[in-house]
């Protein structure tokens, strides 16, 4: 399976195409076995790996990287559970925040077998060792969303509209973690009222545009407010 990155027109080449992903494969509903009760550390990993009847080497050529590969593929399985979902014969007739709201409920949907274990990698995610890890899974998955979209911006509109998605979706997780109202009504909410936020920043930038100024050169843009042509 490959991802993209968060780069226009380049690929990532996928770290699955190997000899070991039936093992991740095997290991990974094991390790979110135990994840609730016991976190995500190397120990548990390899009780994981043994859970599964992996041996120590295998799961080593696996996951390279420990629990860091271990967080980042059940992201990546997650988010291609969510674009999945994205091709829903339902979903092509929806509005835009209307697909937004989809991908992200469809994004935690993936995640909900295991709430437990996604409050322990959260909160292991959000320590200062994996925060550059927490922030590139978060912005995958926003990239994976535009992408299942049919974005296709570039430039200053292709990082705008993820990074600004990466806070819808990073926010709205936090919010489902600590919800407990029925149906998650807090959490549909809560994604509602973000997704508007969004939209009103997508009117504002188009009003921009309307004035002939371009967001990808931001301070001419801020010269061209100030100046005005015609004013001497």
């Amino acid at each position: 399976m490959s991802h993209q990155t968060g780069k226009p027109g380049k690929t990532r080449k996928s770290t699955q195409i190997d000899g070991f992903e039936l093992a991740r494969i095997k290991i990974l509903p094991a390790m979110l076995g135990r994840a609730p009760f016991e976190g995500w550390t190397a120990a548990v990993l390899r009780a994981a790996a043994r859970d599964a009847d992996i041996d120590d080497s295998t799961e080593k050529a696996a996951f390279p990287r420990g629990v860091r590969d271990v967080l980042r593929y059940w992201s990546q399985m997650a988010d291609a559970e969510m674009c999945a979902a994205m091709t829903a014969p339902e979903f092509v007739s929806l509005k835009i925040r209307e697909k937004v709201a989809y991908a992200v409920r469809a994004r935690i949907d993936a995640l909900r077998p295991h709430r437990e274990a996604a409050r322990r990698a959260a909160a292991l995610l959000a320590l200062p060792p994996y925060g550059l890890l927490g922030a590139r899974l978060a912005w995958d998955t926003a990239d994976a969303i535009w992408r299942g979209l049919g974005d296709k911006s570039a430039d200053f509109n292709f990082y705008s509209k993820r990074g600004i998605l990466t806070g819808v979706w990073t926010s709205t997780f936090a919010r489902w973690l600590a919800d407990d109202s029925e149906d998650e009504a807090a959490t549909n909410a809560f994604l509602d009222a973000r997704i508007e936020n969004v939209m009103q920043i997508e009117k504002a930038k188009a009003r921009v545009r309307d004035l002939g100024l371009d967001l990808n050169k931001p301070i001419e843009a801020l010269a061209r407010l100030r100046y005005p042509a015609g004013r001497g």
